[in-house]
């Protein structure tokens, strides 16, 4: 969504040559935009794959240590599992977290497929969550923008960094798809 408060312009053309990233600020820095958010974002975008084919929202996440390695996949499950806080954020965070034996998940990065809900970013702020990278917005729900903005409320005691727009047409078309798809049947 042109214009968005994480929006900067000179956005680069990024993922198959279709997608633009968004460089984000906060507090004045830059952060680079690299391959990894994209090798992510389609690791995500392979979860959220997966909960459309289970009729749930398809939205995926995933979550990175520092060194790079995948902690855990997750893709919406609130159907699924009758569980009004399945969704992709929470279960990657929670498998995460039993993974390193830690409730904090701190220099952590958290890629998802659209912008983190109020809940989901609130578990991102408890959890210490250094990054999230997120693919489209959510209008109707968003917490980094569309919204509110969880990421520059300095009344939180933690202030993670975000970058916006990853994959995002990709990311966009697959819920739209699926909402579409939903209105026709």
């Amino acid at each position: 969504m042109p214009g968005g408060p994480h929006e900067q312009p000179g956005a680069q053309n990024y993922c198959n040559s279709s997608q633009t990233i968004r460089p984000v600020l906060k507090e004045g820095v830059q952060f680079a935009m690299n391959n990894t958010y994209e090798k992510m974002m389609r690791l995500a975008l392979a979860e959220a794959e997966k909960a459309g084919q289970n009729q749930e929202v398809p939205v995926g996440a995933v979550l990175v240590s520092a060194a790079g390695d995948t902690l855990a996949k997750a893709c919406n499950q609130t159907i699924g599992r009758a569980d009004p806080t399945g969704h992709a954020e929470i279960l990657a965070m929670r498998a995460a977290a039993q993974k390193i034996k830690n409730y904090r998940l701190l220099n952590t990065t958290l890629y998802v497929t659209i912008e983190p809900c109020v809940m989901c970013m609130g578990a991102v702020i408890h959890a210490r969550i250094a990054r999230v990278v997120y693919g489209a917005r959510d209008p109707k729900w968003g917490a980094l923008g569309s919204i509110y903005d969880f990421a520059t409320e300095k009344r939180f005691n933690h202030q993670p960094e975000i970058v916006a727009g990853i994959c995002e047409e990709e990311c966009r078309t697959i819920i739209q798809a699926f909402f579409r798809s939903r209105r026709q049947t």
